[in-house]
């Protein structure tokens, strides 16, 4: 059964819904990247908004073509990229150019539904380069502190279909089984708490829904993965429709593209009610934590 709406919306009342707007967000144009960061971020800090429970990082980023991010480290962090548009080409220290044997070259070069995820773990180093020749790659990096340090580095890639996210939020990462304090053969066989995700080494699920004009979607607070009851929501609006989308939390606060939300005080099974009243389709992304 849908979750899908029509002009309706249930309260939380005992919830906080904290509007973060795209203008207090960090911005930086280096030329080859236009980025906007929701949380503090290389140059940019800004004590207010450091973290909200493990997620870290949000950063909406624009890298114009035949650019990039050249390789790389990375150590102790849960890092993943939500393509929007374009296609950006990831290369590691695991797998280089010229040695993927019988991997597909979409593993490498992602688009639109793609997610690119990395455990850092014990260090990591990659590349996430636009190799298109004249395109633009738009796509959300994502950051979430795990739940422990020195983890092995692991790469996972999926695409989620397009038509899924527009008839319900699609699950998109949740908590690896095992949790950790994991065996080396649940680490080994990476089996997600919510099936079809991508497994995630912390108390976080991430999901996304295409959500028309007055149309609602339900995000079940948890995202059903069975895990600690009270949890915070950070809810974003990519800027994906040049400035046409526009969203309604819990019938009570109103985003344009490149808003999030801070929602905290809810518990695992509440359920968040998010209505597009924009001229066009609003491309919503959910991070769930503890």
């Amino acid at each position: 059964m849908t979750n899908i709406v029509k002009n309706m919306s249930k309260s939380l009342r005992h919830a906080t819904i904290v509007p973060h707007r795209s203008a207090a967000r960090g911005h930086a144009d280096h030329g080859w990247l236009n980025t906007y960061h929701s949380f503090s971020f290389a140059n940019w800090y800004n004590p207010n908004f450091t973290h909200f429970g493990a997620l870290r990082v949000l950063n909406e980023d624009r890298v114009k073509a035949n650019n990039g991010f050249p390789t790389h480290p990375h150590r102790d962090f849960e890092i993943f990229s939500y393509i929007l548009s374009g296609e950006l080409t990831h290369r590691d220290s695991m797998l280089k150019r010229g040695s993927e044997g019988g991997l597909s070259d979409k593993f490498f070069r992602m688009h639109r539904g793609d997610v690119q995820f990395t455990t850092g773990g014990t260090g990591i180093a990659h590349s996430e380069m636009n190799e298109h020749k004249k395109d633009t790659v738009h796509f959300l990096q994502i950051w979430a502190i795990p739940w422990k340090r020195g983890l092995t580095p692991r790469y996972h890639t999926r695409h989620f279909d397009e038509a899924a996210k527009r008839v319900d939020f699609v699950k998109i990462l949740s908590p690896m089984k095992g949790g950790p304090e994991a065996s080396a053969q649940e680490e080994k066989d990476a089996v997600p708490t919510i099936p079809d995700t991508i497994p995630i080494h912390a108390d976080f699920v991430m999901g996304a829904g295409i959500i028309a004009p007055d149309q609602t979607f339900g995000w079940t607070v948890g995202g059903g993965a069975g895990i600690e009851t009270n949890r915070k929501v950070y809810v974003h609006l990519p800027g994906t429709k040049s400035g046409q989308a526009k969203i309604r939390i819990d019938g009570r606060e109103e985003l344009s593209e490149g808003d999030g939300a801070f929602i905290d005080k809810v518990n695992s099974g509440d359920k968040l009610m998010v209505e597009s009243i924009g001229e066009v389709d609003a491309e919503v992304v959910v991070l769930d934590t503890a």
